[in-house]
């Protein structure tokens, strides 16, 4: 027996990596299911209303969505330099009846009957605008209309 051991002959085992694509697919796989992608490029720049009561939305798969501001290049902007941004185009009241059809078209059918749409206007549209819209989407049959808005600070 003996008391030494000779330390030139052990060598540090190797690194097992043998697990190490499970983990980088794992981590790959949890930022794409909680990850948002944008599905429209905004055109227009708004600032939001804010308010004191609010109600964050749960559902989110029946909506569809009209932002209203202003424009970000000077050669779309009307009268009151504020524009309707439907899906990734600029758009007028009139367009709106074709807005909701080609977004009820694109639905299951179980959300097209219960289809909710989310006004963005900047905090200085003119309210005979957004009556405007609101009368267009009462036209198209949408009577359920959510108005967007940012907490206000209390301090």
């Amino acid at each position: 027996m003996s008391i030494f051991i000779n330390r030139r002959n052990l060598r540090m085992p190797g690194l097992n990596t043998s697990s190490l694509p499970d983990l980088i697919f794992t981590v790959l796989f949890f930022f794409m299911i909680v990850t948002n992608m944008r599905q429209e490029q905004l055109k227009v720049d708004y600032r939001m209303p804010q308010s004191r009561q609010l109600e964050r939305l749960t559902n989110k798969q029946a909506m569809a969505y009209i932002h209203i501001g202003r424009a970000t290049s000077q050669q779309h902007a009307g009268a009151t330099g504020m524009v309707i941004q439907l899906n990734d185009r600029y758009a007028s009241v009139a367009d709106i009846d074709k807005f909701v059809s080609d977004e009820r078209a694109r639905m299951k059918p179980e959300d097209a009957s219960n289809m909710r749409v989310v006004i963005k206007a900047d905090r200085d549209t003119p309210m005979g605008l957004i009556n405007d819209v609101k009368q267009a989407l009462r036209n198209a049959g949408v009577l359920d209309i959510i108005y967007s808005a940012d907490q206000e600070d209390l301090r």
